[in-house]
């Protein structure tokens, strides 16, 4: 194609099927499939005529013998060259300026036609097929090549006229020079507007192609957008029958976090009928709904949603408007702001806990000497309500304080320490500061591992997670520490008896001042995640049996794992 530079980069061209071929060879470019599909066009097209030029001939050499055998040998040879390069050849994208395999080509066309015009046979004009070979170096060569075969082909016609005019007939041989010249200037105007024509088409279609990619890229985009999506998106027809889910709505609304495959009706589920409310409230009246609904699944799960309605943008046409739902957990939401809240409230609780530290100290002072004054029993039972008191209320301010410095402490690379021995010492200390030695047993299987923690921290750790289960564990069963090495790693647990925590706890667990307990800052799960990220550790919570000697009893259990820096492979928790 002339200009084909402009057009490198486009895809299938506009002369093209987008439907392969059996011919088409899968590496080579759209650009160069599509201009294999116009060449063996145009060489279809040369056989077709050569067959028709042969039939011709042969015809007239058998009802008249109106013409030599030469003529009829030289349309066979045509033919046969005309398949041999459709059958045979390959087809070559055009050069810049000349192109040999059009020029080559062009030649045999214009040689065969200007012998056949020169015999004049039986009176019959070939003129007119000599706008094939313009034709197809105009579309398919360049717009130098294209000039040149029209002017080579008006050359000959005019040699042709004035070749074969009679002697003597000057009339005669103006009419057919003019008629040699009126059909080569055709011949020229053909050449430039074909050509003229297929570069502006061509770049038509490299922006048509651009612009077909960039949509496809845009819509590969919106469709990983919203396949990640946290919020639900569903769209819904006016008959209420969904046509597009998104994997997040499949947990928010779906039995179990399963849908039924799209598409399907919003109307099978007596569970989803605020959500088709929604839909007919917003398609009647053509504007956005942001409602807050429970939807209960036929299994019994409910969900507490927040939805958004919008309509599509070409909503309006009859039957085919589309109410498109943006669903989102309305927990989740809290649970956001809630954070935002308490974030902000840590920001100020430091500066108070700073500010309140010295005089708390002062009053627990100054309460100590007056306890030690007091005799009457109703007095220092007071003075024993003060002291009490400020503990907590110092403990308090100490988790405040921690908090803060575990968002700014100076983190070193810590060294290697013993697990069991650490946890041993530790669980040692914490069982005589309970003075309750029967409620703790360790379990230790760490073999020796070595852990990255600093002894503070990880003491800090553990103790949170004691007192944790101290406090809200079954106090007739036992709290077991148990350590276990994996490939790689070690982990550290603290399990207690009691019943699972409520879905609404959990979630919320490792959050600040969240705690279920009146009498807890709410900070102690969340230092132990602080502390134990910085060293590259994670703690979790799990319901996990443990097996008592009486059997398997089933427990909550908090697990810190651990890098194990040697790398050793040991046994598993156990």
């Amino acid at each position: 194609m002339a200009d084909i530079r402009h057009v490198e980069e486009a895809g299938p061209s506009w002369f093209s099927s987008l439907a392969p071929t059996p011919d088409d060879d899968p590496t080579t470019p759209p650009l160069a499939d599509a201009f294999a599909r116009l060449w063996r066009g145009f060489m279809t097209t040369r056989v077709m005529l050569a067959a028709a030029l042969l039939t011709i001939q042969v015809s007239l050499y058998n009802m008249a013998n109106a013409m030599t055998l030469w003529l009829v040998v030289l349309c066979a040879l045509y033919l046969a060259e005309a398949s041999a390069v459709r059958l045979l050849a390959k087809p070559r994208p055009p050069g810049h300026r000349f192109d040999g395999q059009w020029a080559v080509t062009a030649a045999v066309d214009l040689l065969v036609f200007s012998v056949l015009q020169a015999a004049q046979s039986a009176n019959i004009s070939y003129t007119p097929v000599f706008a094939l070979p313009v034709l197809m170096v105009s579309v398919l060569g360049t717009a130098m090549l294209a000039g040149g075969t029209a002017a080579l082909a008006t050359l000959l016609l005019l040699a042709d006229a004035l070749w074969f005019s009679r002697p003597g007939s000057p009339g005669e041989q103006a009419a057919r020079l003019l008629q040699a010249g009126l059909t080569g200037f055709g011949l020229l105007v053909v050449a430039f507007l074909t050509n003229q024509l297929a570069v502006r088409l061509a770049r038509e279609e490299a922006t048509a192609q651009r612009n077909r990619k960039a949509a496809q890229t845009q819509l590969q985009i919106n469709e990983v957008v919203i396949e990640n999506l946290s919020d639900g998106v569903l769209v819904v027809r006016h008959d209420h029958w969904v046509s597009a889910a998104n994997p997040a709505s499949h947990t928010l609304i779906g039995d179990n976090g399963a849908l039924p495959a799209v598409p399907f009706s919003l109307m099978e589920n007596p569970g989803w009928f605020p959500l088709v409310d929604v839909v007919r409230k917003t398609l009647s009246t053509h504007s956005n709904q942001n409602v807050d609904l429970d939807l209960r699944a036929e299994s019994g799960q409910t969900s507490s949603l927040r939805v958004r309605s919008c309509l599509s943008p070409g909503a309006g046409d009859a039957g085919n408007d589309l109410c498109v739902l943006f669903l989102q957990d309305r927990r989740e939401i809290e649970a956001r702001i809630r954070t935002e809240k308490l974030a902000a409230m840590g920001r100020v609780s430091a500066a108070v806990a700073h500010e309140i530290r010295n005089p708390l100290a002062a009053i627990s002072q100054a309460n100590a000497l007056l306890l030690e004054e007091l005799a009457d029993t109703t007095q220092r039972r007071l003075a024993s309500i003060v002291q009490s008191q400020s503990q907590r209320l110092a403990a308090t301010v100490d988790d405040i304080l921690d908090v803060v410095r575990i968002d700014h402490q100076d983190m070193t690379y810590p060294q290697p320490l013993p697990l069991d021995e650490l946890v041993l010492t530790i669980c040692s200390e914490w069982r005589l500061s309970c003075g309750l030695p029967t409620i703790l047993e360790t379990h230790l299987h760490a073999n020796g591992t070595t852990v990255l923690f600093r002894p503070e921290h990880l003491r800090r750790v553990l103790v949170n997670l004691l007192d944790n289960a101290a406090r809200h564990g079954d106090p007739t069963v036992p709290i077991r520490v148990v350590t276990g090495q994996l490939t790689g790693r070690c982990e550290l647990a603290v399990w207690s008896g009691g019943p699972p925590l409520d879905a609404s706890v959990e979630r919320h667990l490792f959050e600040p001042f969240f705690s279920s307990n009146s009498r807890s800052s709410g900070l102690g799960l969340y230092i132990c995640r602080e502390l134990s990220s910085r060293y590259g550790a994670g703690i979790q919570y799990r319901r996990r049996p443990f097996d008592d000697g009486g059997g398997l009893v089933t427990g909550n259990e908090f697990c810190l794992t651990m890098t194990d820096p040697s790398g050793r492979f040991g046994a598993p928790l156990q």
